[in-house]
């Protein structure tokens, strides 16, 4: 075994450089089940860390090259796109830590692709009533004709413009003893690290290795699911060469409604009715979200005031996988009065000796000034402010010019 000139991998596991394969998994094991997210919420870096270093040295050929050349060692060799050098800046300030990002590894050691997120626009009564649907979307699945090799077998070559790993490294000197290390994607292989010969491409994927497919999803919308819940479609996204394909995540997006509003499993409406109706009870019917029609009931007697809420239980919305169980139903009533002079004096006079006695007017003692109610647009604000203000201009006007046209006096 070569001399190790790199240990920090191994101190992160807390093993020795000629550790065994058992001993660093009984060490990851052990460290994982510590510091995994779930249990220990802010520990992410820490088991990021350990899942990258268990990574590489549970790999032969990348514990290998890191034995011999440490952190550089892995740079280079590590090979495509962007992988390494995000994984060092990440960890080690200086480097290491990128692969937990969106190129992220799966269980079985694959490098795992990108989920593919699509929102899907719902109503209200598909969240009520549940509903199924088909979306059609267009994803890149492995050629079928050459198995996702992209040429014919032997075709493809190692690129040996980058040396396979689909980055060149340039060394510019900006001054004497200060140089520049510029990364950029190799143009021979566009970052692939790999070429192949016209002749020996396949001829249905041009050498991509992937062609387009249209995909249909079976998408099952449950009752009492929620604006933003997400469904997920494991697996079902784009496929690449030695990938192992991410996951297609639906978003839901609840559309607005014109009678209800939703408030986790509860519905709120608001409904108009007349004076009649809030002081000697009525009866309404509405359309519910399943298509039932419901009937509301208010008896004689009882009265409902300007913007008073009652509720129906069990009305409102179904619980997500307990359906049979509702939220309730809110109702808000806006109370709608006639307008003026609606009857005559005389009916009014006996509509008053029906209702309840008005309260008795308080003796006045000394004098008294007599004031008019007046209608009121809020839209226009206050006169008063307006009187104020042409007041304190004229005064302003007045202070400023004693000649201006300010307050006169008329000579009769």
């Amino acid at each position: 075994m070569a001399n190790v000139v790199d240990t920090k991998l191994y101190d992160i596991l807390g093993v020795p450089p000629g550790a065994s394969e058992n001993e660093l998994k009984k060490a990851y094991r052990k460290l994982a089940k510590e510091y995994h997210p779930d249990k220990n919420p802010n520990a992410g870096d820490k088991f990021k860390e350990i899942s990258f270093a268990y990574e590489v040295l549970s790999n032969p050929e990348k514990r290998e090259l890191y034995d011999r050349y440490g952190e550089q060692g892995l740079r280079e060799g590590g090979g495509g796109g962007g992988g390494m050098d995000d994984i060092f800046s990440h960890i080690f300030g200086g480097g290491l830590f990128g692969f937990m990002g969106n190129q992220s590894r799966s269980r079985n050691g694959r490098r795992r692709g990108e989920d593919m997120m699509h929102p899907l626009k719902v109503s209200l009564e598909d969240l009520y009533n549940g509903k199924t649907t088909k979306l059609q979307l267009s994803k890149n699945v492995l050629c079928s004709a050459c198995s996702g090799q992209g040429g014919k077998s032997g075709a493809v070559q190692k690129c040996g413009a980058c040396r396979g790993r689909g980055v060149r490294i340039m060394i510019r000197q900006l001054a004497p003893g200060m140089v520049q290390q510029m990364q950029s994607v190799c143009s021979d292989c566009n970052g692939e690290g790999e070429v192949i010969n016209e002749k020996d491409r396949c001829k249905k994927c041009e050498g991509k290795k992937v062609i387009k497919e249209v995909k249909i999803l079976e998408v099952h919308v449950d009752k009492g699911m929620k604006h933003g819940q997400r469904i997920t479609f494991a697996g079902e996204a784009d496929q690449a060469p030695g990938v192992e394909p991410g996951d297609i995540v639906l978003l839901l997006q609840e559309k607005e409604h014109e009678v209800f509003q939703r408030d986790g499993n509860d519905l709120h409406m608001t409904y108009k009715i007349g004076l009649v109706e809030a002081l000697c009870g009525f009866q309404f019917t509405f359309k519910h979200l399943d298509a039932r029609q419901i009937v509301v009931k208010y008896p004689p007697g009882k009265v409902i005031e300007p913007g008073c809420v009652r509720v129906v239980r069990g009305e409102g919305m179904p619980q997500y996988r307990n359906p049979f169980e509702k939220g309730d139903l809110y109702i808000k009533f806006d109370v709608q009065f006639p307008e003026n002079n609606w009857v005559s004096p005389d009916k009014l006079s006996e509509l008053e000796d029906l209702l309840p006695s008005r309260p008795e007017v308080p003796s006045i003692i000394g004098d008294t000034e007599e004031v008019e109610l007046q209608e009121f647009d809020s839209t226009r604000g206050s006169g008063g402010g307006q009187r104020r203000e042409a007041y304190n201009d004229s005064s302003d006007e007045e202070g400023s010019s004693h000649h201006g046209p300010g307050v006169q006096c008329a000579h009769q």
